[in-house]
């Protein structure tokens, strides 16, 4: 007796609607993926129907389970599940599959619809994200959960594909799921061996299986893909292992079902065709030719997921009002996280740097900001990519977060910083976290597909970049970031911090942990920065630039305009200016971001537009400042690579002095 003759009559016209949708969709659409949909169509059933904590009918209930669909080209089989068990999707989301307006785009976006705890689609992102869950579920868990009263203990279930475990950063995050022991992770391996271009054979031999054991993974294998019950014995054999993650590698067949394409590469990337669908349906047994037809009998037994979600949830609720009633502080502590709100008095810890009387590196000053910050928000998770030292990213007396110390607040990610972008998001989006995690800002081009998310997702995470231009000196070009602040003011939504002075680190930092949708990147010198003459407020970072000193006439013939460590040399040139009679008012510029959403009058008061003849100084590529100096104006700038040598002679090189600069402005005043 084959597979499916072992199914009900009812589970195969419920797992088959799930196909007929995907096919549908995607040939309406003329545009998807439809073999992988096909191929998950029994696991995807079995989860959402038999292990899945959740209730569609309040998909951010706290305690869920959260779903990751990592393979996020198989959109369709997302949708189709949610759909079919209930959530606010509807038939016309799916019929409207990629199109204008219709919240079923062609990846699964985070906060489009009901049900997506991520944006996924940049293979092996999802994956990496699930680690960030998991982590975030264990360090609630541990500081929340009494004897009793576990108010915090869910899954986190990740759906892969053969492109998602050939990415590095899938490689860099299940070491570190591994390493931390993440017992209630569970990914589900759809090994297809297929991919665009033909079979896997083509690209790699790689043993998957012997592959996570090596990190540490539990590895469970299903034979067949349309076997319901082995897929639910390795589900429940997951669960069960509470020391290591699980892999389940269940082989699949793409586009089952399909009497043409079963199996083959045509069918990952494009419709089947009408022909072959009829052919599909008729193969299937389905009991209607019709486009996006759903029996009646299986959306019934698909919508009793609806109450069983709403039991489920009114059991965690029972058992968390009991939990309110005997610890009252922890239950709003653990709310108040949860909504992502920061504590009262956060920021009562922080030091007011306007006080400081000795010169430091802004990375130095970031650090003293940190453990002021840490003192006041529990929920701050620090972490660097193996350089705490460098960035000053440790939280002082904090425990490492670790399997043996799960309420840790510093993570060590070692050298992957690209996973721990990726994790950071993961932390967010499941709420109760607020990560920041440390690099050195030439190392942000390798965790730069995560930030992009970040951004696209509305996540607050926070990245620390220290060494921040050619001040990092005798490390040399290939350390010595150029187009890092142009690459990354260029992605949407990311709000770039580059503080001057100590009082500007400190007021950055208070924008970036007030910021609930985006992410924010501090740029902090290596090398000391001297004190700035402060006759206004750092307060004006927070409009992303401001006249930090003003001309002497009250009417500046020139605008200097720079940010971080080169804003004192900015100082220095206007003060020779004005010696040689040209009026000059100095603008620090930390954030482009903040500034570009300021009203035009004050975008105006800064920068009059009459006052034509202005200056960037920032020791890195003049890409983009034109938008703020004009075509009158002029740069100095890097734009080219740097050199191994002291920070001292390198400045001096490469003309970051103040003859130069004067002589730059001049140049624009003639202009």
């Amino acid at each position: 007796m084959s597979t499916t003759e072992q199914v009900s009559s009812t589970e195969q016209l419920a797992i088959d609607a799930i196909r007929v949708l995907s096919m549908d969709a995607v040939q309406k659409a003329n545009s998807g993926h439809p073999g992988t949909p096909m191929a998950l169509a029994p696991v995807g059933y079995v989860l959402f129907h038999r292990h899945l904590r959740h209730n569609p009918k309040d998909p951010a209930w706290l305690d869920r389970d959260r779903f990751i669909l990592s393979v996020g080209h198989a959109s369709m089989l997302m949708y189709s599940l949610l759909y079919l068990s209930g959530y606010e999707v509807s038939r016309e989301d799916i019929e409207n599959f990629r199109q204008w307006g219709s919240p079923t785009a062609g990846h699964p976006e985070q906060g489009h619809v009901p049900g997506v705890e991520t944006t996924t689609g940049p293979l092996g992102q999802g994956v990496a994200n699930s680690v960030g869950f998991a982590l975030a579920e264990r360090w609630l868990a541990h500081r929340f959960n009494r004897p009793g009263h576990e108010v915090v203990n869910h899954f986190t279930y990740t759906f892969c594909s053969d492109g998602d475990v050939m990415e590095g950063v899938s490689h860099e995050a299940a070491a570190i799921a591994g390493h931390q022991r993440l017992g209630k992770l569970i990914w589900i391996f759809d090994d297809n061996r297929i991919t665009i271009e033909g079979s896997t054979d083509l690209s790699t031999s790689t043993d998957q299986a012997k592959r996570f054991e090596g990190y540490g993974w539990h590895v469970v294998h299903v034979h067949d893909g349309n076997d319901l019950e082995s897929i639910d014995l390795a589900l429940r054999e997951a669960k069960e292992e509470t020391e290591r993650p699980t892999l389940i590698v269940l082989r699949t067949t793409i586009a089952f079902g399909s009497p043409g394409k079963a199996g083959s590469a045509s069918a990952h990337g494009a419709p089947l065709g009408a022909g072959e669908i009829e052919a599909t349906k008729r193969n299937l047994g389905y009991p209607s030719l019709d486009p996006f037809y759903v029996d009646d009998e299986a959306l019934d037994h698909w919508r009793q997921t609806v109450a069983k979600g709403e039991r489920t949830q009114e059991g965690w609720e029972a058992r968390f009002a009991t939990y309110r009633t005997e610890y009252p502080a922890l239950a709003a502590e653990y709310v108040r996280m949860m909504d992502g709100a920061l504590p009262d008095g956060w920021d009562a810890e922080v030091p007011d740097l306007a006080a400081v009387t000795e010169p430091a590196a802004t990375r130095a000053w970031s650090g003293k900001v940190i453990q002021g910050l840490a003192a006041g928000i529990p929920e701050l998770i620090g972490g660097s990519a193996d350089l705490a030292g460098s960035n000053k990213t440790d939280i002082d007396g904090a425990d490492s977060l670790l399997a043996e110390t799960p309420g840790g607040r510093i993570v060590h990610y070692g050298v992957r910083e690209h996973a721990m972008g990726s994790i950071m998001n993961g932390m967010t989006l499941h709420g109760g976290l607020r990560p920041y995690g440390g690099t050195f800002l030439i190392f942000s081009d390798y965790m730069r597909p995560a930030i992009r998310l970040a951004g696209l997702m509305g996540q607050p995470v926070v990245y620390v970049f220290s060494h921040d231009s050619i001040g990092l000196g005798e490390d040399g070009p290939t350390h010595q970031p150029v187009e890092q602040l142009a690459a990354l003011r260029a992605i949407p939504n990311v709000m770039d911090l580059r503080p001057g002075d100590g009082p500007e680190t400190e007021m950055a930092w208070r924008v970036a942990m007030e910021r609930t949708n985006g992410p924010s990147f501090l740029a902090l010198s290596r090398q000391t920065v001297p004190l700035l003459p402060r006759e206004v407020s750092a307060e004006g970072l927070r409009r992303g630039a401001y006249v930090l000193v003003e001309a002497s006439s009250g009417r500046p013939d020139v605008i200097l305009l720079a940010s971080g460590s080169e804003l004192s040399l900015a100082v220095h040139a206007a003060e020779a200016l004005e010696a040689s009679g040209t009026a000059t008012r100095v603008v620090s510029m930390p954030s482009w971001y903040l500034f570009a959403q300021q009203s035009q009058s004050y975008r105006d008061e800064v920068l009059p537009p009459s006052v034509t003849a202005r200056v960037s100084v920032e020791a890195a590529s003049s890409f983009g400042w034109h938008r703020w100096v004009g075509s009158a104006g002029g740069s100095v700038a890097l734009d080219h690579f740097g050199a191994s040598a002291p920070a001292e002679v390198l400045f001096e090189k490469y003309g970051f002095t103040v003859e130069n600069v004067v002589s730059t402005a001049r140049e624009s005043l003639s202009a």
